[in-house]
């Protein structure tokens, strides 16, 4: 019987994207915890993400910042090209460990009054910019590395009809993870999805986050009794993209505290 492999000696390095705030912030921080530099996108507020830059330094780390919009892949091979000379000039590599799809942002589309336009854009951020990026970035990735997908609880349980396509973006994305995990079976890297049940962050406006009235409902759904926070989230993600995770793959692992059960 052989042992569970552990974290190696020599520092991983991870990409986020969408790492300044929220999930892909805790993240990015819970992966620094656990000894992996990071490399973290946002498409806009720089300042939260050198702030979140100094963070991850502060732990003794090496950190970067990285501007890209995941709804714009016609631009991911420079960016491809980007984080490349980002490893060799400041984390002395040549290849990533860990690639965690975060990015992501709401649009309401009502059964009966979606508009056109909002469904290109969930479908361009969460589908066509998962899938591309990760196309883009996949010949810099390690062999025995980790990729971890962001999905959502709505994949599983219905919520308000306003989230039905961002739901179902999330469902392809399940889908498209597997076939992943079995593509990149022979060289040994995961591919997974994170399914976050109800989080209090600003994403969708922050009611999750501000509204007690909300999180008081939203908590006697879940069998934990409370809604998550990003640090549930940041947890999950850094201990499914760790050593010892070397032989779950293709799954979808819902971090909702029991949401509907």
């Amino acid at each position: 019987m052989t042992t569970s492999p552990t974290e190696t000696s020599i520092p991983k390095t991870a990409l986020v994207t969408g790492g300044n705030r929220g999930l892909g912030r805790s993240s990015a921080l819970h992966l620094a915890a656990r000894g992996v530099d990071v490399i973290l996108t946002y498409r806009s507020h720089p300042e939260e993400a050198e702030a979140v830059v100094a963070q991850i330094r502060d732990t003794g780390r090496r950190a970067a910042a990285l501007r890209l919009d995941t709804g714009r892949p016609e631009d991911f091979a420079a960016f491809a090209q980007t984080v490349r000379s980002t490893l060799a000039a400041s984390f002395d590599r040549e290849t990533l460990d860990i690639l965690v799809n975060n990015a992501g942002h709401s649009r309401q589309t009502p059964i009966g009054a979606t508009h056109l336009e909002d469904v290109r854009s969930l479908l361009d951020v969460h589908i066509v910019g998962t899938v591309m990026l990760t196309e883009a970035l996949l010949p810099l990735l390690a062999d025995g590395g980790r990729i971890v997908n962001t999905s959502s609880g709505l994949a599983r349980f219905t919520g308000d009809d306003g989230s039905s396509v961002y739901a179902a973006t999330k469902g392809a994305i399940e889908v498209y993870t597997r076939y992943l995990a079995k593509a990149l079976g022979p060289r040994r890297i995961t591919a997974n999805t994170i399914a976050p049940g109800v989080v209090g962050t600003d994403f969708g406006g922050g009611t999750n986050r501000d509204n007690e009235h909300v999180r008081d409902g939203l908590s006697k759904l879940i069998a934990m009794g409370r809604i998550g926070e990003p640090d549930d989230i940041g947890a999950a993600v850094a201990a499914i993209a760790s050593d010892p995770m070397g032989w779950v793959t293709g799954q979808r692992i819902e971090a909702s505290g029991g949401m509907l059960l």
